[in-house]
């Protein structure tokens, strides 16, 4: 082997000093400065998705915050409007229902006026249908007629005092 030839080691140690310097000044100079920039712009590029992400996130918060605050009111509006109908519809089932317990009362207050009269008219009849009645049984009995007007008196005081 070469390397452990005691004679060719001084000068390998020279190449190897000489190499190494090389290589540690294209490495500093080129290599790792290039490396550096490459992850400088990717931390930028990185730092800058971040900021953006951030900042869409924020606008997508205050987006959907608008949107539940108009959903909300839309509810309390459309809720408005539901019990002012509500309110709207009870106020006139209640002025018909007036109206139809009114027509109502009218028909029973003048149905009791056409009871009061039948019952009035054939109170009369009664009267008038008891008078000549009597009249015709105290003419069979005692054999004379009675004058009509003085059996309808008592006939109407009868009446009266029942």
């Amino acid at each position: 082997m070469p390397q452990l030839v005691l004679t060719d080691f001084a000068p390998q140690l020279i190449w190897l000093a000489i190499t190494f310097i090389g290589l540690y000044l294209f490495m500093s100079r080129v290599a790792i400065p290039r490396i550096a920039n490459v992850i400088e712009q990717r931390q930028d590029r990185i730092s800058r998705d971040l900021d953006e992400a951030e900042k869409l996130k924020k606008e997508t918060e205050n987006a959907l915050a608008a949107y539940e605050q108009s959903m909300a009111e839309a509810r309390a509006k459309a809720h408005a409007i539901a019990q002012e109908n509500r309110d709207k519809l009870h106020g006139e089932i209640d002025a018909e229902r007036q109206a139809v317990e009114q027509k109502i009362s009218e028909k029973m207050a003048e149905a009791e006026n056409r009871i009061k009269a039948s019952k009035e008219s054939a109170l009369s009849e009664i009267n008038a249908i008891a008078g000549e009645t009597a009249g015709s049984i105290v003419e069979a009995l005692i054999g004379k007629q009675v004058d009509k007007s003085e059996i309808d008196k008592i006939v109407a005081q009868e009446a009266q005092g029942n």
